[in-house]
C-alpha cells in the first residue's frame, strides 16, 4: 500500500517559558488539497483513531522512527479537520533542540504520516480525495505543504496548573452536612456544655 504524507505549518512557535511543551491546533484540514494534491475529506481518520487512539499515534522528528520526540495527548476530528494536543518531551536532547527550533522559527512545520486505504483520482484535476486513511504518526519537520494547518495554541504552566487543581478539586470528598460530626465539633460541643455546667 502507498504512503503518503501531508505536512502543515505551525502558527508560532512553542515558548521554553510555556513550562508544559503542550500545543493545540490542526494537523489536517477536510477539503484543502496540499501540495501533493491530496485532500482529505471527513471521516478519514475515524477508523484509525478508533482503533489506535492518541497514544497509539507517535510524534516524530522529521519521519524518523528513531527519533520519538513527545506524545500525543488528545487527536479527534471535527468539522474543521484533525484537531490535536500534544506534548514535547524536553526530557531528551531532540526534544529541547526541537523546542528552541520552534522558537527561533528555525522549524514551523507538521506532516502526518498514513498509509492510503481508501481514495479516489479526479482525472481532470489531478487531485487525489482520500476518503480513509491509516494515521500512524505525525510529525515536526522543516517544510510544510499544507499551510492552513496550524497550532492554534500553547498552554502556559500557570494555566496547566490551574486546570490539573481544579480537575483534581472536582473529585475530591465533600463533607456531608448530615453525615456523623467530626472529631473537632465533639471536643467543641463537649466544652461549652463543660463550660456551661461549671457555671
Amino acid at each position: 500500500m502507498q504512503t503518503r504524507r501531508e505536512k502543515s505549518r505551525l502558527g508560532r512557535p512553542l515558548s521554553a517559558c510555556s513550562g508544559t511543551g503542550v500545543f493545540v491546533g490542526y494537523a489536517s484540514l477536510f477539503g484543502a488539497r496540499d501540495g501533493t494534491g491530496d485532500v482529505v475529506l471527513p471521516g478519514a481518520f475515524r477508523d484509525s483513531l478508533m482503533r489506535r487512539g492518541a497514544d497509539g499515534i507517535r510524534m516524530l522528528f522529521q519521519h524518523n522512527p528513531a527519533e520519538p520526540i513527545g506524545t500525543w495527548l488528545e487527536m479527534r476530528e471535527n468539522a474543521k479537520g484533525l484537531y490535536v494536543r500534544g506534548r514535547l518531551d524536553c526530557n531528551v536532547q531532540r526534544g529541547r533542540e526541537l523546542l528552541s527550533l520552534l522558537e527561533s522559527g528555525g522549524l514551523d512545520g507538521l506532516s502526518i504520516g498514513f498509509k492510503t486505504v481508501t481514495a479516489v483520482r479526479d482525472r481532470a484535476s489531478g487531485t487525489r480525495r482520500l476518503h480513509r486513511v491509516d494515521l500512524w504518526e505525525i510529525s515536526l519537520v522543516t517544510f510544510p505543504m499544507l499551510p492552513g494547518a496550524r497550532v492554534s495554541a500553547v498552554t502556559p504552566a500557570r494555566a496547566a496548573a490551574e486546570q490539573l487543581f481544579a480537575a483534581r478539586a472536582a473529585k475530591a470528598p465533600r463533607p456531608d452536612p448530615e453525615a456523623s460530626p467530626s472529631l473537632a465539633s465533639l471536643l467543641r460541643s463537649g466544652a461549652l456544655q463543660f463550660q456551661q455546667g461549671a457555671n
